[in-house]
């Protein structure tokens, strides 16, 4: 080994292949995550799935979440209406195969990610939000607020 090479290469300020930036998903990662998306809002609106718990069910495919390296994805979805979310979720986890095996076919990948289907929350939490700030001693709170902290230092 040359006497003025460290044996550590690694750039500090890098961060490391395979962990997650703390800068969030890079810009291929999110235009790989939408196009995996789009395509499987369409396989899943023209698929007849045996699934009894897919049966006339409408699901909102609200985001896909691929690693770095663009293998696997994981699917927020959300059945219309949050009736039988947990069902729902569970009979596309079932069925991961075909997603897969459609998407394959539908996207212009390195690779078809591996998917993993997930009930996305956000819709009940922002629900549960709603609720909180019309509360009428969160709103009497909100009304007796009209200061600000950063008007005072003025």
């Amino acid at each position: 080994m040359p006497r003025n090479v460290k044996s550590s290469s690694r750039s500090s300020s890098r961060p490391s292949t395979g962990h997650r930036s703390p800068q969030g998903p890079t810009q291929r990662q999110l235009r790989a995550g939408e196009l995996v998306r789009h395509a499987l809002v369409e396989i899943m609106r023209e698929a007849n799935l045996a699934d009894p718990a897919l049966e006339d069910v409408s699901v909102t495919v609200t985001e896909v979440r691929l690693s770095p390296d663009l293998r696997h994805a994981v699917c927020f979805v959300e059945p219309l209406g949050g009736v039988h979310a947990g069902d729902v979720v569970a009979a596309l986890n079932r069925s991961t195969r075909y997603f897969r095996g459609r998407l394959g076919h539908a996207v212009d990948l390195k690779f078809t990610p591996d998917l993993k289907f997930v009930h996305d929350e956000s819709f009940t939490e922002a629900e549960r939000m709603s609720r909180l700030f019309d509360d009428p001693k969160v709103q009497q709170d909100l009304a007796g607020d009209t200061a600000s902290p950063i008007d005072d230092e003025d």
